[in-house]
């Protein structure tokens, strides 16, 4: 059997064959299996946020401040030009959030290939990549990617083209989707990772654009279950993700924290 990096360098040359029905097809069943226990993870996940979130604004502001605060916010999101140092300091607390939640977002992968297997999958599975060598390698490969692409968009909305911003930012995270699953499942560092995804979603981009967007309509449609519902319909998006890789690359037998407790062994 190829190796990750044999599978990625025959796809640079001579391209791969992707079957949009067939993917879909077993990411809806792949999605079956998780959708509960995913959705109830997320709806406890952003509980626990919303409640860190204002806890942590209350004690940073005061909450005899917080309508001033709010007043703020509003001004400011109604402001055409943002003052340079406010968007810089935004920018730099996105990056270092999303640096620090992708490994726990990761488990969501790790569920679907679980499910996909018909293994059981616990709470603290949702955690295993907060171990070496997987979190620093999403660390960095989130922070990079999130660097290169809010800098951009920051710079261009500055001289006036938003729109232009905007489609940079899209077509960066499109061609980075797969960075995530190349480092828990291929074992790649960060940049390989980044690299891999570029080469692989620029081999067939109109079918996994389709099957990107596809997965996005279909989670969007939680939205009519009180927005609650979004969170039970999300997981689709993950189980959409990781069919995409498992169908291109394929996806070792054995488990990464299988095999992180056989080194430690």
């Amino acid at each position: 059997m190829k190796s990750v990096k044999e599978r990625i360098e025959d796809i640079r040359i001579n391209g791969y064959e992707l079957d949009f029905g067939t993917v879909f097809e077993n990411a809806f069943k792949n999605y079956k299996k998780i959708a509960l226990y995913a959705g109830l993870i997320l709806l406890f996940f952003f509980i626990f946020m919303i409640i860190l979130m204002s806890v942590g604004m209350i004690s940073y502001i005061g909450i005899e401040n917080m309508e001033a605060f709010s007043k703020k916010l509003i001004h400011f999101s109604e402001l055409k030009e943002k003052p340079l140092d406010i968007v810089i300091q935004i920018n730099a607390v996105t990056i270092l959030l999303s640096g620090l939640l992708n490994p726990f977002m990761a488990g969501f992968l790790k569920m679907a290939d679980c499910g996909e297997k018909d293994e059981e999958f616990h709470v603290s599975t949702m955690f295993s990549y907060y171990k070496s060598p997987y979190f620093s390698n999403i660390f960095i490969a989130v922070f990079i990617i999130t660097l290169v692409n809010m800098s951009l968009t920051t710079l261009l909305e500055f001289v006036g083209f938003n729109i232009i911003g905007s489609l940079i930012s899209l077509t960066i995270s499109f061609l980075t989707f797969l960075t995530i699953p190349f480092i828990i499942f291929g074992k790649l560092n960060s940049i390989d990772a980044i690299k891999s995804s570029i080469i692989i979603v620029s081999k067939q981009p109109l079918i996994l654009l389709g099957l990107i967007i596809v997965s996005l309509i279909a989670a969007m449609i939680g939205i009519f279950g009180f927005c609650i519902g979004m969170l039970f319909t999300m997981p689709f998006v993950y189980s959409m993700n990781y069919m995409i890789y498992k169908n291109i690359i394929g996806i070792d037998s054995i488990s990464e924290i299988e095999e992180i407790a056989n080194k430690e062994i």
